[in-house]
């Protein structure tokens, strides 16, 4: 079976009551990990307990938990404890969020962010080893403690969300797995090669690191729908999240497209900006349409070097469009 992992939906998306239902639904079909998400919403570790507890062969990681809000430590006491729940399936996934998340919703300073993450990337491993925690960082100055239990074990693998150049080229030196998101099928070369010259900096390849990148997904018979409710999702985080993502696309070349969906967005004309995002750049960086269409589209993910895709389920997605797309995409046929 081809590799392929999935996102947990929205907890708006996704009643608590199902949550388990769909994570079974999706270990059947043959899905290779579920990551859960973790923004302003419901706990990920929490989360995880529950379906660590409901699941016996699907891999569960953190997609992504941020390096503000937690201390290293108890981010690898959480990670420890999920291993150990689910028998050694868990994935740990960090990422920095963003300063409007970071700073507005936890009240951190956004200070560093890179520094931060190349520090948690290193405690939680040390605490993971069982070795006793002796560490001296910019950050984090630890000592003489060592972890209380033996999790299954003693390097669970650590993927790092990242977008611009400097934290994909410390991804690439550090972590065992690459999650970029928004990630241009046709233009993603430019964010490999700074993964790739990070590797090469600490002496790796970049076959050691695994390129796992979320990628927008709606399915539907009827594809219109499926690409309006993707490109609503995607006009979001470029027009209205920050700089990162729309920096993001002006890298991959859509200067004037991402500056103009900005430019809607805040001045509060949201169907405009949505109107914006042209088909090119909805199609470069999503798999969103008829299920020939997004096979197509993934096949080629796979041809420019991603080894495991996630399917990133756009917000808002239907019950009918939520069951298609995640057959569509599945190893294994879907049984009635």
């Amino acid at each position: 079976m081809q590799r392929i992992a999935i996102t947990q939906p929205r907890a708006e998306d996704l009643p608590r009551s199902e949550a388990v239902e769909f994570v079974q639904r999706i270990d059947e079909l043959g899905y290779e990990a579920l990551w859960v998400p973790e923004s302003w919403g419901r706990d990920a570790f929490v989360t995880l307990a529950l379906l660590a507890c409901n699941t016996k062969r699907l891999h569960l990681g953190t997609g992504i938990v941020n390096v503000f809000s937690r201390t290293p430590g108890a981010i690898a006491q959480a990670a420890a404890t999920l291993d150990e729940l689910s028998g050694g399936r868990f994935l740990l996934g960090l990422g920095t969020s963003g300063q409007r998340v970071i700073e507005n919703w936890h009240g951190v300073p956004y200070e560093k962010p890179i520094q931060r993450t190349r520090e948690y990337i290193d405690i939680v491993r040390l605490v993971l080893s069982g070795e006793r925690v002796n560490y001296d960082g910019q950050f984090f100055h630890l000592k003489d403690f060592r972890l209380a239990f033996k999790p299954p074990r003693a390097r669970i693998p650590i993927y790092v969300a990242s977008l611009g150049p400097l934290n994909t080229k410390m991804a690439g030196e550090k972590a065992d797995g690459w999650m970029p998101t928004y990630y241009s099928r046709t233009r993603g070369d430019v964010q490999l090669r700074d993964l790739e010259e990070g590797a090469k900096a600490a002496g790796r390849s970049l076959a050691e690191i695994e390129v796992a990148p979320y990628l927008i997904s709606c399915v539907s018979d009827d594809a219109a729908a499926a690409r309006a409710l993707a490109r609503a999702h995607v006009a979001y985080y470029v027009g209205g999240m920050g700089v990162y993502y729309n920096n993001l696309m002006r890298r991959y070349g859509y200067v004037e497209e991402a500056a103009r969906i900005k430019e809607l967005w805040e001045k509060g004309d949201r169907k405009g900006a949505v109107a914006a995002l042209p088909d090119a750049m909805l199609d470069d960086v999503s798999l969103a349409g008829s299920p020939t269409e997004v096979r197509q589209r993934l096949e080629e993910y796979r041809a420019r070097g991603v080894t495991l895709p996630i399917v990133a389920l756009a917000h808002g997605v239907p019950r009918d469009m939520l069951r298609m797309t995640i057959e569509t995409f599945a190893p294994r046929k879907a049984q009635a």
